[in-house]
């Protein structure tokens, strides 16, 4: 069966058109699926019964089968376990707050990144995701805000996976995301988030597009970086700060930089005051956002204290550099950043 969101518009045309379909019925069935919030063909009254008859016989409307769903204790995050066409799973988390929903998608079941304090890097790659299984995950969480009432706000790319690691699945995906004629998201509500793979950063700067760029960084100094994310080692601090500063300059895009507080490992003074340096002279259009370490399973590092956040807040803020500490969210159902994996427990 073709996966119907492996298809592009002309693509289901031509579906249609080999059926005898006048060509109409592919943007009706477009329409359902990106705008109308359609969970089925069945779901597309203005198709004949014979045409939804064959869709359904003929074209997999989803691939993503939900094997766990859980919510927080405190209703603001849901993720759900989705088992794909050929078993492989993947986890995709959806956050509420007072004005706004967010989902965070996967690009990979697995990560081949191996950052130590991720549990997704910690149970190691299986395979890259399609655009279309990309999309679905999106989709999935929409068609349920739409049943609620409501909508999306904000997509970010940075569940399992590496999505510069899975760059063209990737970023096609984004291009259905925010067509017009498909689900018309605005591009400037996704975020992509990347370890540091300079060449895509490269490329993902030269095709000056409006989608937000975030950096995992969490250390300043290389010797810490290569223990923390090995990528490092490929990609070092200086080379990748050069890429964020290109990046700036060539699309005039403010970037953000990731940090996650580990008590007593990259929450110190020390490493404050280089990443200062490291955003400093001239200084770079950026944002830091920090975070409490979420807690994992294989990594003994624990959360930083709230004095040790703030003092590593207050040094940024003192240098000018904007930075935010974000809430943590969904820790109870290992839903928050860097918590989303596989476990061998689950079914």
């Amino acid at each position: 069966m073709k996966p119907l969101f492996e298809l592009s518009l002309p693509d289901l045309t031509s579906v249609l058109k080999e059926w005898g379909e006048p060509p109409f019925r592919a943007k009706q069935i477009w329409g359902w699926t990106y705008q109308r919030m359609a969970g089925s063909f069945e779901d597309m009254s203005d198709l004949p019964k014979n045409l939804r008859a064959r869709l359904t016989a003929e074209i997999q409307f989803t691939r993503l089968t939900p094997v766990i769903n859980q919510t927080s204790k405190d209703k603001s995050t849901n993720k759900i376990l989705f088992a794909l066409s050929d078993q492989h799973k993947i986890e995709s988390v959806l956050m509420h707050y007072r004005d706004r929903h967010t989902t965070c998608i996967s690009t990979q079941a697995g990560c081949a990144m191996g950052c130590v304090f991720c549990a997704t890097g910690q149970m190691g790659f299986d395979r890259h995701l399609s655009p279309g299984e990309i999309v679905e995950q999106v989709m999935w969480f929409a068609r349920d805000l739409y049943k609620e009432g409501d909508k999306l706000s904000n997509i970010v790319i940075m569940g399992m996976g590496e999505p510069f690691h899975n760059y063209d699945a990737t970023l096609q995906a984004v291009d259905r995301l925010t067509d017009p004629e498909a689900f018309n998201f605005g591009a400037r509500r996704i975020t992509i988030s990347t370890v540091g793979l300079i060449p895509m950063i490269q490329r993902f700067a030269d095709e000056h597009r409006q989608v937000n760029l975030a950096v995992s960084l969490h250390a300043a100094t290389n010797d810490l970086r290569n223990e923390l994310l090995p990528i490092n080692k490929k990609y070092p601090l200086e080379a990748l700060m050069q890429a964020c500063r290109d990046y700036v300059a060539k699309t005039h895009r403010r970037i953000t930089f990731e940090w996650a507080l580990i008590q007593g490992k990259n929450d110190g003074a020390q490493q404050a005051h280089a990443l200062v340096k490291l955003l400093s002279n001239p200084k770079l259009m950026c944002h830091v956002n920090v975070i409490p370490l979420n807690p994992t399973h294989d990594y003994a590092g624990a959360a930083s204290e709230r004095e040790r956040v703030d003092q590593f807040k207050n040094i940024l803020d003192a240098s000018g550099i904007p930075c935010t500490v974000r809430v943590r969210r969904g820790i109870d159902i290992d839903a928050g950043c860097g918590q989303l994996r596989i476990k061998a427990s689950n079914p």
